[in-house]
C-alpha cells in the first residue's frame, strides 16, 4: 500500500457520477463512482519519471526538488499543476478532469525537455486501488488486447491506459519494490496494485512529447474497457476542449455574480462551478463534502447528505440560477423522509439513513423552510403540490414534538451535534419549518393547517424571547436543558444553579441543566435566516455584538463556533463568519459586512476553494475542503449585500428627488 491519505486535498474534480480528489502535487487521492458519495476505490496513485541510470524521480512528490503549482483552468473544472526540478532536465505539465458524458477520468501529462542535449527516460505509473473501500479480494490484471491494466473487486472494474502503448507493466507490484523501476510483466495476481510504464527515447532539447492517461470505469470489464474505447477514439486536445466547453457553459447559463469586483467575481464562479460537483446526478443528493477521514479518526465524515446544509445550498443554489439542481434535491428528499415525518441527521445518496447520533430536529425544519424559499424563487405551483405530502408529514413531526408546558421543541442533538438540549437554535428553525409548512398550506387552500402551523410557530418565538434571554451575557442562551455529566451537574448544584435530574428506564438518569449561556454563532440564526426575532429587536442586535467580542479570533481574525470550542483545535470558520457578514447586511453595517465577507475571500485554498476552517495560529487552510456550506454562506452573502447596496442608492435616489420638489 501506499503512504496515508492527507487529510486536506487540493482539488477536486468530476462529472455527473465520478467524484475525485488531488493534491496539489497531483497525487490522486480519492474517486468515487458511481456515485460521489460511496464507495471510494483508490488507494493511491503515483507518477514519476526513470532516467537511464537514475532511480525514480517521483515528480508527485516535493522530493527530488520538485516544485508544484495547482490552479482551476479559468471557469472550469479542469485541474492544471506544473511542475519543476532543478536536479531534473523535465518540466511535468498536467491537466486533470473528468469527461461530462462518460465513466471516464483524464490524466493528460506533458514532459517538456529544458535540458540542453536529449534524454531518454521511463515513464512511470503505480496505482493501487481498494475497490469499494475494501482491503480484501482485490484483483489487478493486464488486458493485452486493450494494452490496460484493470482493478476490480465484485462489481466495480476500473481499467488503466494510455492513448501510447506501454513499454511494460505488472500487476501485483507494491509500492515498495516499484521504487526499482523493474516491471516483470506478471499477467494477473490478487493484490490491489500494479505498474505501467512508457519509454521515451531521444527527447530533444526544447521538445515536449504528451502521453494521456485514462481511468474507465464499469459494472464489469467489458463496460470498462468499452469506456476506455471511448476515451481512446478521440485524442486528448478534443476531450480538453470538451470538458472545457461544457464547463463554461454551464457557468454561463447561471446568473453573474451580482457584484462587479474580480475576487468576489472570482469566488463566486468557482463556488457555481463546485457546487455542480457536490449534487449527485443521479439522486438530486447534496453532500457537505468529499470525504477525507473515511476511518473517522478525527470526526464522524463528511461524505453525506444533512438536510440543514443542503436548505442553506439550494437557497444559494437558487440565487445563482441554478434552480434545477434545488429541484431535483428537494425531489430527493422525499425519498429520504422517514415515516413519521421526520428528517433524520443525514443520509446516503439513496436516501438511506447514514451513520447517525440522533435526531437533531433543525434538520426536517431547516428542509421545510428551503422547500418555501426554493418555491418563493419560481412560484411553481406544481413544485408545493408535489412535495405538500411530505410538509404535511414533517409539519406534524415538528408540532408533535414541541413541549406542551414551554411550546419549545423538546431536547435534541445540536447543529454541531455535540450536545443534547432544547437549543435556541433548532427551536428558531422550527420555527421557520412550521412557518414555512404554514405558507404552503394557505397557498394550497388548507387554512386549518396554515392556523394550527402558524399558531406554534408564533408560541415558539414567543417563547424565545421570554425564556431564552440571558441578561447577564447579553445575549441568548445557547439552549435549555442541557444534558451534562454527572460531576458537571453536581458542580453547578453547588454553585446554587438551576438542575435537575430526569429518570429514565430501567433505573438510567440523565443530568440537566436549566440554562446553557454559550455564546455560539448559531444565535444568529434566531434572526438569519429563521426570523423568529426581528433582526432589529434589540436582543438580537445585542446577541450579535456579543458574538462578535467573544468569539472573534485574536491575530488571525474571523469567527468561531462558540466559547471554548475544541474541535480540531477551535479554529475559526469560513461559514461562520460569513453568518455574521449576513447579520451586519441584514441591519445596514455594510462596511463591516465588507470586512467579514474579505476575510473570507483572502481565506481560499490555493485553488480558490473555500474550507471549513482557518488555523487559528497561522492562517492556513484547515480541515475539510471544499465545505460546501461554505460556499453558500458566500454566495449569499454576496446577493445579500448587492440587494442592500442597491436599496441604499436607490434611497438615495428618492432622498434626492425629494429635495429638488422641495
Amino acid at each position: 500500500m501506499n503512504t496515508n491519505k492527507p487529510y486536506l486535498v487540493d482539488a477536486i474534480i468530476g462529472n455527473s457520477k465520478t467524484l475525485a480528489s488531488l493534491g496539489r502535487t497531483g497525487r490522486l487521492y480519492r474517486l468515487w463512482w458511481p456515485n460521489i458519495d460511496m464507495p471510494q476505490h483508490v488507494d493511491a496513485m503515483r507518477t514519476g519519471i526513470k532516467r537511464d541510470g537514475s532511480s525514480i524521480s517521483w515528480f508527485d512528490s516535493e522530493s527530488d526538488g520538485w516544485n508544484h503549482e495547482i490552479t482551476y483552468v479559468p471557469k472550469t473544472n479542469i485541474v492544471s499543476i506544473g511542475a519543476r526540478s532543478e536536479q531534473q532536465p523535465l518540466q511535468v505539465d498536467s491537466l486533470h478532469f473528468a469527461t461530462p458524458e462518460h465513466d471516464i477520468l483524464v490524466r493528460e501529462y506533458r514532459f517538456t525537455n529544458n535540458g540542453e542535449g536529449s534524454i531518454s527516460f521511463d515513464f512511470i505509473v503505480h496505482s493501487s486501488f481498494l475497490v469499494s473501500e475494501n482491503r480484501l479480494y482485490n484483483t489487478t490484471a493486464f488486458n493485452a488486447s486493450a494494452d490496460a491494466l484493470i482493478h476490480f473487486r465484485h462489481k466495480y472494474f476500473f481499467a488503466l491506459s494510455s492513448a501510447n502503448v506501454c513499454t511494460k507493466y505488472q500487476a501485483g507490484l507494491s509500492w515498495d519494490l516499484v521504487q526499482e523501476g523493474q516491471l516483470s510483466g506478471n499477467v494477473i495476481d490478487m493484490r490491489p496494485d500494479g505498474a505501467l510504464s512508457w519509454r521515451i527515447e531521444q527527447l530533444a532539447a526544447g521538445e515536449s512529447i504528451t502521453i494521456p492517461l485514462y481511468i474507465a470505469a464499469g459494472r464489469d470489464e467489458a463496460s470498462s474497457l468499452a469506456q476506455l474505447e471511448i476515451a481512446k477514439s478521440k485524442e486528448c486536445s478534443e476531450w480538453v476542449s470538451e470538458t472545457t466547453a461544457y464547463w463554461r457553459h454551464y457557468l454561463a447559463s447561471a446568473a453573474p455574480s451580482p457584484i462587479d469586483n474580480a475576487d468576489m467575481t472570482d469566488l463566486y464562479e468557482r463556488s457555481v462551478l463546485m457546487f455542480k460537483l457536490m449534487a449527485d446526478h443521479q439522486t438530486g443528493s447534496i453532500i457537505a463534502a468529499p470525504e477525507f477521514d473515511e476511518t473517522f479518526s478525527r470526526c464522524g465524515g463528511y461524505s453525506y447528505c444533512w438536510g440543514r446544509d443542503a436548505a442553506f445550498i439550494t437557497t444559494a443554489l437558487d440565487k445563482a440560477g441554478l434552480g434545477e439542481l434545488s429541484d431535483r434535491f428537494y425531489a430527493w428528499t422525499l425519498t429520504s423522509q422517514s415515516p413519521d415525518g421526520s428528517w433524520q441527521q443525514r443520509h446516503y445518496h439513496d436516501g438511506a439513513l447514514a451513520p447517525s447520533w440522533g435526531l437533531q430536529i433543525d434538520e426536517g425544519a431547516s428542509i421545510l423552510w428551503g422547500m418555501w424559499q426554493h418555491y418563493l424563487e419560481g412560484k411553481n405551483i406544481e413544485f408545493a403540490k408535489q412535495i405538500w405530502p411530505a410538509v404535511q408529514s414533517g409539519a406534524n413531526f415538528l408540532t408533535n414534538f414541541l413541549d406542551p408546558a414551554t411550546g419549545l421543541p423538546e431536547p435534541s442533538m445540536d447543529l454541531w451535534e455535540e450536545r443534547e438540549a432544547s437549543h435556541t437554535y433548532s427551536s428558531a428553525a422550527v420555527y421557520g419549518g412550521l412557518t414555512a409548512a404554514a405558507s404552503f398550506a394557505k397557498l394550497l387552500g388548507n387554512d386549518e393547517a396554515a392556523a394550527l402551523w402558524s399558531s406554534a410557530a408564533s408560541r415558539i418565538a414567543t417563547a424565545i424571547l421570554e425564556s431564552g434571554w440571558n441578561a447577564e451575557r447579553n445575549s441568548f442562551y445557547r439552549g435549555l436543558n442541557i444534558t451534562v455529566n454527572q460531576p458537571a451537574y453536581e458542580e453547578a448544584i453547588a454553585a446554587g444553579k438551576e438542575a435537575f435530574i430526569v429518570e429514565l428506564d430501567k433505573g438510567y438518569r440523565k443530568y440537566k441543566l436549566r440554562n446553557d449561556p454559550m455564546i455560539d454563532i448559531s444565535l444568529l440564526g434566531v434572526s438569519v435566516p429563521f426570523d423568529a426575532v426581528s433582526k432589529d429587536h434589540e436582543y438580537m442586535r445585542r446577541t450579535a455584538d456579543s458574538i462578535e467580542a467573544a468569539l472573534t479570533v485574536p491575530g488571525v481574525g474571523g469567527i468561531k463556533r462558540y466559547e471554548n470550542d475544541h474541535y480540531i483545535g477551535g479554529n475559526p470558520w469560513i461559514l461562520t463568519t460569513l453568518w455574521l457578514a449576513h447579520y451586519r447586511i441584514q441591519t445596514g453595517s455594510l462596511d463591516e459586512a465588507k470586512r467579514l465577507l474579505q476575510w473570507a475571500i483572502e481565506h481560499r485554498t490555493e485553488t480558490g476553494l473555500l474550507p471549513e476552517q482557518v488555523d487559528k495560529e497561522t492562517g492556513a487552510t484547515a480541515w475539510v475542503v471544499p465545505l460546501t456550506w461554505s460556499h453558500a454562506m458566500f454566495v449569499l452573502a454576496i446577493f445579500m449585500l448587492a440587494e442592500a447596496e442597491a436599496n441604499d442608492a436607490e434611497a438615495g435616489i428618492l432622498q434626492g428627488s425629494s429635495k429638488i420638489q422641495k
